[in-house]
């Protein structure tokens, strides 16, 4: 089932991104050739009007073929006109950017849906607290082999209650919070705790030891806590507060990519902290059982970083496309489309060997 999930949410995904280059260049009267979804070996094919529409066999992007990108054109072809190169600069640079635009614009019209429907969100992160429901202290992440990953603790789970043998804190009450958790388990290090969470609507005991942390004198079970609850707002909110946690993550995800690169380059970067297609299968999986609304917050997420993704410099990526665009612009001649077909051709394969290695490391996590 996570598969098949995985294989829509990238159908939506990629379809959405592709069809932003599609109709910017369809608007602006440049000739499409061809929408493809996927990469060859051709599944289906079907010509409708000028462009040809196929479902390719490798469901891992698509591409749009659009007059005049990335090819020389004849001067008697009668279409010379409906040419990207014939385009001014403004125009070219509409069409490479279509893709990013449509996926931010998928991210937001998921996440407008969410607050619409309901969506989970932090009691700290909103100014009106008043208008979030059903308030719980909920489990945001944890710690790779620690108390609480052994325990079978995961994200998402919400802390109903705490006790021991000779102790014991109900969560569910009026008066509750991330620190009552905090403090419970500081008091308690060394002893066995039973912990009670909520995980889709069903009731979770497990049975946790908290390892007293020496360095910072504590006891801790490897987890984030913060207070999440329901916020459920008006048609209008729902899109104006869609449209500011859309930008949020925009810039999170910015910032998050750039420490990535930064550490690349000092040899501190972490693969494990990326995911590739199989990674995700899981994640999705995860997103599933915990409800709709997470999976649909999820594909937002995945649309953002498709958007900041496409627009690092990169050759075969859309950021690329608008460097060799800029480079165009400043030097006032094309760049021979030999030149640049090779240069994302070797784009392309770096990138392929990127997704092997992380796959690789996702495979390995699993194992």
């Amino acid at each position: 089932m996570s598969i098949i999930l995985f294989l829509i949410i990238l159908v939506v995904l990629v379809v959405s991104h592709e069809f932003g280059h599609f109709i910017v260049a369809k608007l602006n009267k440049i000739r499409v050739d061809e929408f493809s979804f996927g990469f060859p070996p051709k599944l289906l094919s079907k010509k409708i009007g000028e462009t040809t529409y196929k479902l390719n066999a490798l469901p891992f992007g698509g591409y749009v073929k659009i007059y005049g990108q990335g090819e020389e054109e004849e001067e008697e072809d009668k279409d010379i006109k409906r040419s990207y190169s014939s385009k001014p600069f403004y125009v070219k640079a509409m069409v490479l950017l279509g893709g990013v635009c449509m996926n931010f614009l998928l991210a937001w019209l998921l996440l407008s849906i969410g607050f619409m429907s309901g969506l989970p969100s932090s009691v700290s992160g909103f100014g009106d607290a008043s208008l979030i429901k059903d308030k719980a202290v909920t489990i945001t992440s944890t710690l790779k082999d620690s108390p609480a990953e052994k325990a079978g603790l995961l994200t998402g789970d919400k802390i109903n209650y705490l006790e021991t043998d000779s102790d014991s804190t109900l969560l569910l009450s009026s008066n509750f919070g991330v620190e009552t958790v905090q403090n419970f388990i500081n008091k308690h290090g060394g002893e066995e705790v039973t912990m009670s969470v909520e995980r889709a609507g069903q009731e979770v005991k497990t049975i946790i030891v908290p390892e007293i942390n020496e360095a910072e004198n504590r006891a801790m079970i490897g987890i984030s806590l913060d207070m999440i609850g329901v916020l459920k707002l008006p048609v209008h909110k729902a899109v104006w507060h869609g449209l500011k946690l859309t930008s949020n993550l925009f810039v999170a995800t910015v910032e998050g990519f750039y420490n990535l690169i930064k550490n690349a380059f000092t040899g501190e970067a972490n693969l494990d902290s990326l995911t590739g297609p199989i990674g995700l299968i899981g994640v999705v999986g995860d997103a599933a059982n915990l409800g709709f609304i997470y999976l649909l917050s999820f594909t937002a997420l995945i649309s953002i970083n498709l958007v900041v993704i496409n627009l690092i410099p990169f050759p075969a990526l859309d950021g690329g496309q608008l460097l060799f665009l800029l480079i165009e612009k400043i030097k006032g001649s094309k760049i021979k489309p030999k030149i640049a077909n090779w240069v994302n051709t070797i784009g392309i394969g770096l990138l392929i060997i990127l997704m092997l290695v992380i796959s690789y490391h996702d495979i390995i996590k699993l194992i």
